[in-house]
């Protein structure tokens, strides 16, 4: 990964209980930053051992109250808010189909952990961001699927992620002039917690073959994307949606 240095900054990872969350969480760590993680999973076990650099809250991230207090906690001790990287997400295989016959009350879960919760913890950070003067850089978590429709629909799962990079792009273009950046990240086939379904590797080989570059994403390529957007190498670009998904796009 290329090397950052995020020392003296301090950084909010909503959805850091797994997956693309952990990896990010992790390697701001690792680049010298202040983490504020929070996830309704327990902590993992790779967020100990950085002293008093992380802070976990562990709870609901569509409680608005428990986000407002757990966002503004933290930036009351460290000096403000510098980052936040909204990764939380559920992909629910079986339940998430067709708007035409599934059960609304789970489109609307969908859409409060997906969508809404980003709502909850831009509005908490961002008034830390401005309160330290130096602007501030936000990243979102969406996917390349929003893009396409598809003959297995994940309805709710695919609105609700094309509602984030909405979101991000507005955000964008009403905090430029305070120089706080807001920039999505529309990950493709990635080995995370949410893809269980891949369990062979015969499974696995075969998705890794529909790449154009012939792999399966990584935790850690969403985290060396992240990074990047959020830090002063991307000065310069907000309002973009970066797809990182091996070259899967060019497939549709």
């Amino acid at each position: 990964m290329i090397e950052f240095d995020f020392t003296g900054r301090h950084a909010v990872v909503a959805g850091a209980g797994g997956g693309m969350g952990e990896a990010i969480a992790l390697a701001l760590l690792e680049s010298g930053a202040a983490v504020t993680a929070i996830d309704v999973k327990e902590r993992p076990a790779s967020l100990s051992g950085h002293g008093d650099r992380l802070t976990y809250a562990q709870g609901n991230l569509t409680d608005e109250a428990f986000v407002r207090d757990a966002i503004g906690s933290a930036g009351k001790a460290r000096g403000g808010v510098d980052y936040l990287a909204n990764v939380a997400g559920v992909l629910w295989f079986g339940r998430d189909r067709s708007v035409l016959d599934m059960d609304l009350d789970v489109w609307d879960q969908v859409f409060d952990i997906n969508l809404k919760s980003f709502a909850h913890t831009a509005r908490a950070a961002v008034p830390l961001m401005r309160s330290t003067g130096r602007g501030g850089a936000m990243v979102h978590f969406s996917t390349i699927q929003w893009y396409r429709g598809d003959p297995a629909p994940q309805d709710a799962y695919q609105a609700s992620k094309a509602g984030v990079c909405a979101l991000s792009k507005s955000l964008a273009m009403q905090l430029a002039a305070e120089r706080i950046r807001s920039n999505a990240i529309c990950p493709g086939m990635a080995l995370t917690p949410l893809q269980a379904r891949w369990d062979t590797e015969e499974k696995r080989q075969a998705v890794a073959n529909y790449a154009p570059l012939g792999r399966i994403g990584t935790p850690q390529d969403m985290a060396s994307a992240a990074l990047f957007l959020l830090s002063d190498a991307a000065s310069y670009i907000t309002g973009i949606e970066l797809a990182v998904d091996g070259g899967l796009l060019m497939r549709m």
